[in-house]
């Protein structure tokens, strides 16, 4: 802790750029943590660790469709436990039980970490790079959203959310894992069944291994937008007030009692 990055050397707790904006700030480690046993990688995206996040995410999904993981899951809570014994691939299991308990402990510890950078820098003037940027393809400034817009649009679309929000990396992963899980799932054609009336059908249609990763995804990227449009309004509030003390507030200036007017 004592040698600090170049960022960390000027205070900078936010960086600005045209994929958009990467800050440290207060986080629970338990909740980041549970997101981890949610689904390995969950925690670290949480924590804009994306390489790391992302290459566990990927490896999950991986893992997961090469042992059957939760298509097991689907008949134990079914009580159909030979089932879900016999579609289990034992060699690969080993593999995935080291790297799940190392998610979770990672991200719990780098959030840690991270709170303790964040407290450090707390009382710095400014905390970020840059307040605009200007690129060819791309323009990314602070400015305050609706935390209830990023919610109901990731609820209607997951990856629309961290759009709104300028997140375009998280955006277009979370984009792309949405359309192999609908497609793989078959979910579109169980609820268009469904909606028919078609309950037996509906349900012949899912492929259970695919549908299973659904519920922790859906609703980690409607509470990660959520999240991302909160502090990203907290950190615009901490620059307008940093910038308006810089120009418009002189350090010599006293306020002193006056006269009551009437």
């Amino acid at each position: 802790m004592r040698r600090l990055n170049n960022a960390g050397e000027q205070g900078n707790l936010a960086y600005v750029s045209i994929f958009g904006t990467t800050q440290i700030h207060l986080r629970n480690p338990m909740i980041v943590a549970l997101w981890s046993m949610a689904f390995p990688g969950f925690g670290h995206l949480l924590l804009s660790k994306y390489l790391r996040g992302f290459a566990l995410v990927i490896w999950e999904i991986y893992i997961n469709q090469t042992i059957h993981l939760n298509t097991a899951m689907v008949y134990t809570f079914m009580g159909d436990i030979d089932a879900a014994k016999s579609v289990l691939d034992i060699q690969f299991m080993h593999l995935y039980i080291p790297v799940y308990l190392f998610a979770i402990w990672d991200s719990h510890r780098t959030a840690v970490d991270l709170n303790k950078v964040y407290l450090s820098h707390k009382g710095n003037k400014s905390t970020v790079n840059r307040r605009l940027v200007i690129r060819p393809l791309e323009i990314n400034y602070l400015d305050k959203r609706c935390p209830v817009s990023a919610f109901f649009w990731s609820m209607a679309v997951p990856s629309v959310g961290h759009f709104y929000n300028h997140r375009i990396i998280s955006g277009l992963f979370t984009l792309v894992t949405t359309v192999i899980y609908v497609y793989n799932s078959h979910l579109l054609e169980g609820i268009h069944y469904l909606i028919l009336g078609r309950l037996e059908t509906s349900v012949n249609v899912l492929d259970k291994q695919w549908l299973l990763y659904m519920p922790s995804f859906y609703f980690f990227t409607i509470y990660d937008a959520y999240v991302g449009v909160v502090e990203n309004n907290k950190l615009f509030d901490r620059e307008q007030s940093a910038l308006l003390k810089e120009y418009y507030q002189k350090g010599s200036l006293l306020i002193g009692k006056g006269w009551r007017v009437r």
